[in-house]
């Protein structure tokens, strides 16, 4: 963290964030927050106006070992600290136990029906009855310092995620302030080890994050749990872009507008033009169409974008005067890339659809110059329908060579490389997307299935999607018609 300008960000967001979670809540609910302790002191303190300083149930340490090289002139940080918060005396909880040592265990050897340990020792009550042994619990009741150590570069929870948390951590705290049936919300998953191990207790759960890669691992791993119930994946980001546009560019629609258009030609390193409803920029002699942040760029607005560049082609200052048109888009509607190219070609018209990248929104990487807007890929289908069976497979997947870092390029040897997880909706009804097969690589497993087969219960027409995600963490999507007799 920077200076005194971000602090006062950071925590101003945290205090937002925390008043909004505190509505959320059920009055049974807890709040966890992980934390280290560069902040978690600044942090306390605006927890603690809106839940209350009694609502403090425990600062936790979670004491995670040591890793690495020493530090010199001070101690080595072996710990986090995770703020436990209640949204009331009412809430859930659960004392949990943790294993005894080796040594406590030698007298308690033996084990009753309900897994308590005892030791059988012969000793005489006060009224002369005897009784043998005392009664332990199954471990030793866990305390505010949870003994979880970080996981070892072996270890097969590692999936590569920067700030992955162990699931024995997760366990603990899921255990101790939720039952079975009730939900479980992260809003900043990372690499999905809440819903992983909320999955595994049976607990509901709701999973958010803003990175693309982060979703991604978080539904590679849920997908490798044994009996995984069904879960859908869902894109909420013109909401945020919403409110980013209006704290970046006020209030004034008109000025909006404009503001928002000349910031994206910018970083897309394209000139404004005037004068014109659909096209907004040029770069290299192509002209540039600015996707709005509120819906994705449809077949419509294509039409729209060729027609009005057959009226003004080469009529003034701005006109276009190459065939050519780059259009950005924050997303993009099913199909857009191949039935956009073909209306575009009977136009005489060469378009390229490239995605706005979800890091324009962050001042970090504008300011550092990190923003790559990439092309669309290409996903290329082959289906038959036999009576009530369908049988879909994959037969080629095309990705811009610009897009592609040379490292990364220089390792893919066949089309499917490019490949790291592919899903099939068999009957989307242009609602939300169903995972109802998929097929994805692991760090065990590097190969992909290429095939899939569905039989349909009844007859009838249905709208079959293919979903592609790249190794670089983009959506392809692919629909297809098919009739089941």
């Amino acid at each position: 963290m920077g200076g005194a300008n971000d602090l006062g960000s950071y925590l101003k967001w945290i205090y937002e964030t925390a008043v909004f979670l505190y509505e959320l809540l059920s009055e049974t609910g807890s709040l966890y927050v992980h934390l280290d302790s560069n902040v978690s002191h600044y942090v306390k303190a605006l927890l603690d106006s809106v839940f209350g300083r009694d609502n403090l149930r425990n600062e936790v340490v979670w004491n995670k070992g040591y890793r690495g090289t020493a530090r010199r002139r001070r101690f080595q940080q072996e710990h986090d600290v995770i703020l436990f918060y209640a949204k009331s005396t009412d809430h859930t909880w659960n004392s949990t136990y943790v294993d005894y040592k080796d040594m406590s265990l030698a007298r308690y050897n033996r084990v009753d029906e309900e897994g308590n340990r005892y030791a059988r020792i012969k000793r005489r009550r006060t009224d002369g009855t005897v009784y043998y042994g005392r009664t332990y619990p199954k471990g030793k009741l866990q305390g505010d310092i949870i003994d979880v150590p970080i996981m070892a570069a072996t270890s097969s929870e590692r999936t590569g995620y920067p700030t992955q948390k162990p699931e024995a951590l997760l366990e603990r705290i899921i255990r101790a302030s939720s039952n079975e049936g009730d939900l479980v919300l992260d809003c900043f998953c990372g690499s999905g080890t809440t819903p992983a191990v909320a999955e595994k207790l049976n607990r509901r759960w709701i999973a958010c994050d803003l990175g693309r890669f982060a979703i991604h691992t978080s539904r590679k791993r849920l997908l490798g749990i044994d009996n995984i119930r069904p879960f859908i994946v869902q894109n909420l980001g013109k909401y945020e872009r919403q409110v980013w546009q209006k704290a970046e560019f006020g209030e004034d629609a008109a000025f909006i507008t404009r503001s928002y258009r000349k910031f994206i030609l910018d970083l897309y390193h394209a000139e404004m033009v005037e004068g014109y409803t659909w096209l907004h920029g040029r770069k290299g002699g192509r002209m540039v169409h600015v996707g709005s942040v509120d819906s994705p760029v449809a077949v419509g607005e294509v039409r729209n974008i060729a027609i009005e560049f057959q009226q003004t082609l080469g009529t003034g200052k701005d006109a276009p005067r190459v065939a050519g048109v780059d259009i950005l888009g924050w997303d993009f509607a099913l199909d857009t890339n191949e039935t956009a190219q073909q209306i575009a070609s009977e136009a005489g018209l060469k378009v390229r659809f490239l995605r706005i990248p979800r890091e324009v929104l962050e001042k970090k990487a504008v300011d550092q110059g990190d923003i790559r807007f990439f092309e669309l890929a290409a996903l290329s289908v082959a289906h038959q329908c036999a009576r009530r069976e369908l049988s879909i497979e994959l037969t080629d997947f095309m990705i811009p060579p610009d897009d592609v870092p040379d490292d990364v390029a220089k390792a893919v040897r066949h089309w499917s490389d490019w490949i790291d997880y592919w899903a099939v909706d068999f009957n989307y009804r242009d609602d939300t997307f169903h995972n109802q097969w998929q097929s994805y690589r692991t760090r065990k497993d590097r190969t992909l299935l290429l095939r899939a087969n569905h039989t349909y219960s009844k007859s009838g027409e249905y709208t079959v999607l293919i979903k592609a995600i790249d190794i670089l963490g983009n959506d392809t999507t692919k629909t297809i018609q098919v009739k089941v007799l």
